[in-house]
């Protein structure tokens, strides 16, 4: 699955902010936010560019820091 890593989450309430921002987008199937790690990970239909990603993020009040990879050592997006 992809992974962000996302800054600012701190409490459930974030974590739903997050996930529906995410799942606004076209394609977002599934979202699991780790709010220890500040880390997202989504799966999707087709690939989603990594700047609507931020976009959606950072409209939601976030900020994505880094991490455009595959959890589990894969290449970046």
């Amino acid at each position: 699955m992809p992974e962000i890593r996302v800054k600012g989450m701190s409490c459930g309430h974030c974590a739903v902010a997050v996930t529906k921002a995410l799942k606004s987008l076209a394609g977002v199937t599934d979202v699991q936010v780790d709010l220890a790690e500040g880390r997202v990970t989504y799966k999707s239909t087709a690939p989603i560019p990594p700047e609507d990603l931020a976009r959606i993020i950072k409209a939601a009040g976030y900020e994505v820091v880094g991490g455009w990879g595959i959890r589990g050592g894969g290449k970046g997006l």
